[in-house]
């Protein structure tokens, strides 16, 4: 007994599984259709044995039939490296590269699998690469056909400024635009990667440079046009505006860009134009498009597109759940009212009166702009906002309040009859905003007189009724007391407790 428990025991101990059963088994999964069991299976063989050219080779033919071509070519080229003359990584390094659209390349690779196996079984396949790269150079200027290595030396690049790393992408687009001068898409890429490092001056140059060696690149004339944006330089981005309103592309990847910047500008309807011609022609974009898909169809009124647009933007990236541009918004609110008029909002936010940045900054927490106006580096600073302001901002921020003294009593009482205002004008038309203005003008004097805004109900009756008796006649006291639920007298006294924050000309 103790024999054969020994003799198994040393059996067990000296199993390790290497890289080539790991293979086996991922070969066994692919075999059966089961691709997430055999990537699980391929990636451990490769961890085990990273240099067998064959089992990096059939990881890389697992990966490109999941669809992640960038992955699978930088597997199948590491397999090359380990061995140069086999035929099959050959072959599909020339599948992966007419995947990614590098025609000259994959052509290239399929004509060397040729050379080296005429009669192999690949050979048919090479065959139909070649006459597919044939037909499609026909349709592109030699300078539309990038080589293999600046494609991934950009997507690289790509990759580094979507994970934060700036440095790292300028570090890779430098050396790509003295290698390749005239590879117009690095030149973008770099004056991106400059702007978002604080470099604006050096980028903005790089894309006057762009224009002027290769005019009317539409790339550089978005970028130019968001930059403006950023730098709130209205007068340069309404003109490059004006000029973008013109282009009309043909080519699907122009049109994406053309709508996104218009997108991000706030030009809602026009993005909405381009963006929706490209899903009608059956384009299958990543989660950028869906995003700004999503935003113009909702603010030009196509709400039912934009939900649909955001699901397909939830599947693609997760973690943009909950952040709809409808979120915060109350279903009443249309897109058209004065919560959702971006400028209208930016209009408020800015202005130099702090009653009006107070209506601003209550209506953002209604609007669904409200992600877009507190990202933007520009529209709010923190640091120049009175108290009164960065607690309406935080209201509308949905922060949760401490009460630490009165004013924080009163502010939140003032609040609440805000909100009692809100219900009865919502969506905000023309003649609520007026509304609003004026209470925002008795909301800021009375936070200022320490004025304690005991009856939330009240004040708001006494403000509407104010505003209503000035503009329209027949306007009651019993009426618009019965309206928030108190008498008369008690809508009396609080009218002439507000009149007393109404502002005093000279005569």
């Amino acid at each position: 007994m103790d024999k054969k428990h020994k003799n198994i025991d040393k059996k067990v101990i000296s199993f390790i599984p290497d890289g080539e059963f790991y293979y086996h088994k991922g070969v066994k999964a692919m075999q059966r259709e089961r691709y997430d069991e055999a990537h699980k299976y391929l990636q451990r063989a490769v961890e085990l044995s990273p240099n067998d050219p064959l089992i990096l080779m059939q990881f890389g033919i697992l990966v490109m039939e999941q669809g992640m071509f960038e992955e699978a070519y930088e597997i199948l080229a590491a397999a090359h490296g380990l061995d140069p003359e086999e035929e099959d990584i050959i072959f599909y390094l020339a599948e992966v590269h007419a995947h990614l659209g590098l025609l000259r390349d994959a052509k290239i690779y399929a004509e060397k699998y040729i050379a080296l196996a005429p009669d192999g079984p690949l050979a048919d396949d090479s065959m139909k690469i070649i006459d597919f790269a044939e037909q499609e150079e026909a349709f592109f200027k030699d300078e539309e056909m990038p080589d293999g290595e600046v494609y991934f030396l950009q997507e690289k690049a790509r990759r580094s400024m979507e994970s934060g790393d700036f440095e790292e992408a300028i570090k890779i687009l430098e050396a790509i635009i003295i290698d390749y001068p005239d590879f117009w898409a690095a030149y973008n890429n770099l004056a991106l990667a400059y702007f978002y490092v604080g470099n604006i001056e050096p980028a903005k140059e790089l894309l006057y440079d762009v224009l002027d060696k290769n005019k009317g690149n539409i790339h550089a004339l978005c970028n130019l046009a968001v930059f403006y944006y950023y730098e709130k330089d209205q007068k340069e981005l309404d003109q490059m505006l004006d000029l973008l309103l013109k282009i009309k592309p043909y080519q699907f990847v122009h049109r994406y860009k053309l709508g996104a910047t218009f997108a991000l500008v706030g030009k809602h309807k026009e993005a909405y134009g381009w963006l929706r011609s490209l899903q009608k022609k059956g384009f299958e974009g990543d989660a950028g498009y869906y995003f700004w898909l999503a935003h113009s169809a909702y603010f030009s009124g196509n709400e039912q597109v934009a939900k649909d647009a955001y699901e397909k933007l939830v599947e693609l990236d997760p973690s943009k759940e909950g952040l709809e541009p409808w979120k915060d918004v109350h279903s009443s609110v249309k897109p058209e009212s004065y919560e959702q008029d971006r400028e209208f909002l930016l209009s408020k936010i800015g202005n130099k009166y702090r009653s009006e940045r107070l209506l601003g900054f209550y209506l953002l927490g209604k609007s669904g702009h409200k992600q877009e106006i507190i990202s933007h580096p520009a529209y709010i600073d923190l640091d120049k906002l009175s108290v009164m302001e960065q607690l309406f901002l935080a209201q509308s921020l949905d922060y949760e309040f401490t009460i630490v003294n009165e004013f924080d009593e009163s502010f939140l009482r003032a609040v609440q009859a805000t909100d009692l205002l809100y219900a009865e004008y919502k969506p905000l038309d023309k003649q609520g905003t007026h509304l609003f203005q004026m209470w925002f003008t008795l909301c800021e004097v009375g936070l200022q007189r320490a004025y304690h805004f005991r009856n939330p109900k009240a004040l708001a009756a006494a403000a509407d009724y104010m505003f209503q008796s000035s503009r329209y006649k027949g306007v009651t006291k019993t009426a618009i007391a019965r309206m928030y639920g108190i008498s008369p007298q008690t809508l009396t006294k609080y009218v002439n407790e507000l009149i007393e924050f109404l502002p005093h000309f000279n005569q």
